[in-house]
């Protein structure tokens, strides 16, 4: 049985306590580095009272001035800039007041502060405090950014799902309307038993599409079953006139295609080659493995093409450009369609898309 390891959640994920972290350990980290510097300089033990005491001063106040910094962080940049300088000038002060009164009261008792000593202690204390607050500053403002990447990320996506979503769904009005108009046919001819058999299968099939998302992903075998329920109810129109043929590569069944491409093209085929023929028309579905793509071809025996341009779109708007549209959301460049007229007559598309699979979920001990 395999465990799968839980994925380690970025030092980001939680900002209160990633700021917490570093503020300890930055600190602890200066604490350390003054008690090296003091001992290799041959100060007494003594002075590591003033020291601790500095330092958690210094924590203290640079948790006080996290707090301005938030109120301030978005806001306008001259509010922003000058609050945080005012606040670190301020910061510095209590400080140096602090930090010259305790040195002063442990190492000199009763003497008055000397001004070099304040001044030693405002250099330090301010170049200590103006890090901490560019740290501060560059560590939000980088989150920031990366917030703002991801909800850019998040609106092309949704973008991209809406327009996806809208060409899928312009596929099933025209279908919807001719199949509603044979079942009307029917039952004016009191041929109740097929229209029911047809409302049926026109049932089944919407129900696949409403349950299937406008921007999911099926299996060829998936795809292909849902092409053949399709089919089921134009060859109720068409009977002998429409006949079809399947050749899908079992290595492909598996293989992963956005829901409904292959209906339209199915549907041209009938509009343009069954319907227009007396005898009707052949039409072919094939998929293969070629290397690692996948070459769907839907081909029938119609007339081909028209004085050598492409079929005209349905009379929604909706052809062959649509499936383009699709195909280029879905996979960007890697892909190609090409329509072209065949060499023994007729008309035939063909798709070439990666062979991707659905990835199985790891079984866990």
């Amino acid at each position: 049985m395999a465990v799968i390891g839980l994925s380690p959640q970025p030092f980001f994920g939680d900002k209160n306590r990633a700021f917490w972290n570093l503020q300890t350990l930055g600190w602890t980290g200066y604490l350390v580095l003054r008690l090296i510097s003091g001992f290799s300089n041959g100060f007494p033990l003594s002075f590591i009272v003033p020291l601790v005491i500095s330092t958690a001063t210094g924590y203290s106040l640079t948790l006080v001035m996290a707090a301005a910094f938030r109120a301030l962080l978005r806001r306008k940049p001259v509010i922003t800039w000058t609050g945080s300088i005012l606040t670190v000038l301020v910061a510095t002060l209590i400080y140096t007041t602090i930090d010259a009164w305790m040195y002063n009261a442990l190492q000199r008792p009763g003497e008055a502060i000397e001004l070099r000593l304040i001044f030693g202690y405002v250099f330090l204390d301010v170049l200590l405090l103006s890090g901490w607050s560019a740290l501060y500053y560059g560590i939000n403002f980088y989150l920031i950014v990366e917030e703002q990447a991801d909800q850019l990320l998040k609106l092309e996506n949704q973008a991209s799902s809406a327009q996806l979503a809208m060409l899928r769904y312009q596929l099933n009005p025209h279908f919807l309307f001719n199949t509603l108009n044979s079942i009307s046919t029917l039952v004016l001819l009191k041929q109740t038993e097929r229209a029911n058999a047809m409302l049926s299968r026109l049932s089944s099939f919407l129900r696949y599409t409403l349950v299937n998302e406008p921007t999911a992903q099926v299996t060829m075998a998936q795809e292909i079953e849902t092409l053949k329920l399709y089919l089921d109810i134009e060859k109720m129109r068409f009977e002998e006139r429409l006949r079809t043929e399947f050749q899908i590569d079992p290595r492909v069944a598996a293989a992963r295609l956005p829901s409904l491409l292959l209906q339209p093209l199915v549907e041209n085929a009938i509009k343009y080659a069954v319907t227009p023929l007396e005898d009707g028309a052949d039409i072919n579905i094939t998929a293969r493995l070629a290397g690692d793509r996948v070459q769907i071809t839907v081909s029938d025996t119609g007339p081909g093409l028209n004085d050598g341009t492409v079929r005209p779109s349905y009379s929604t708007g909706v052809g062959l450009a649509n499936i383009r549209d699709r195909l280029a959301q879905a996979y960007g460049t890697d892909h190609r369609f090409e329509a072209r007229s065949n060499p023994a007559g007729g008309f035939g598309v063909v798709i070439e898309i990666p062979h991707q699979i659905e990835q199985q979920p790891r079984e866990a001990a």
